[in-house]
């Protein structure tokens, strides 16, 4: 078998490597602060699908992201908070419904 060479993988690895300690902030916050963060910078959907399993697993209800996406599309715009809750959707493989919009 042929080793493949992950340059770029592993250094996201090392980047994120123990920052949840790092923060001295609790699992829950860590977690709504990055994907508060990918929502400012417009990230992809497999961005947010990695976060939010990891989120998941710290026990971070759906009602808190969405909680999160609120708090910051003044800050952010509606652009980039509309965009995120479309990324986010995609990244979990669901629809959202928009009232008087037929499709």
């Amino acid at each position: 078998m042929t080793d493949i060479e992950t340059p770029v993988l592993d250094t996201l690895v090392q980047m994120s490597a123990n920052t949840l300690e790092r923060s001295r902030l609790d699992p829950e916050t860590f977690m709504l602060l990055r994907i508060a963060a990918l929502a400012s910078v417009g990230a992809a959907p497999a961005s947010y699908a990695t976060n939010l399993g990891a989120a998941a697993e710290f026990g971070v209800e759906a009602e808190k992201v969405q909680g999160a996406l609120v708090a910051i599309a003044p800050v952010v715009g509606t652009a980039r908070a509309a965009e995120a809750a479309l990324a986010i959707a995609s990244a979990l493989g669901v629809q959202i419904p928009v009232e008087g919009l037929e499709g």
